[in-house]
């Protein structure tokens, strides 16, 4: 593993551990502040959030509500590419593809598709 994939990897559990345990910290470090987080809903609507609402729903323990017995986050970074890579993750509870940037600030989640694992 490179050095940039183990900072990928740790942006990525930032991500999810933080959403599973509530901890806003966690996930503010992992998120972009231009994230575009979105799911396909019923009758094809797309639904949207960002990186505030993001944080806030971690504070408010939306993670904990859904967690599983079993926490489960098996991450494949799919390309490493200069400045940008593309993960995907399957949780006990989700399938995410997300995409990330590196910032001055480490690695950062700027896009994220969801669905239910």
């Amino acid at each position: 593993m490179t050095g940039d994939e183990a900072l990928i990897r740790e942006t990525v559990l930032d991500y999810f551990d933080g959403w599973f345990d509530a901890d806003p910290g966690r996930m503010e470090r992992a998120l972009h502040p231009e994230l575009a987080k979105r799911s396909l809903e019923a009758e094809d609507t797309v639904d949207h959030i960002g990186a505030r609402e993001m944080v806030e729903a971690t504070a408010a323990g939306g993670g904990k509500r859904r967690a599983t017995g079993e926490r489960r986050t098996d991450i494949r970074i799919v390309d490493v590419h200069g400045l940008i890579a593309s993960v995907v993750v399957d949780s006990s509870v989700y399938r995410e593809y997300l995409h990330l940037v590196r910032t001055q600030d480490g690695w950062k989640i700027v896009n994220a598709l969801w669905d239910w694992a």
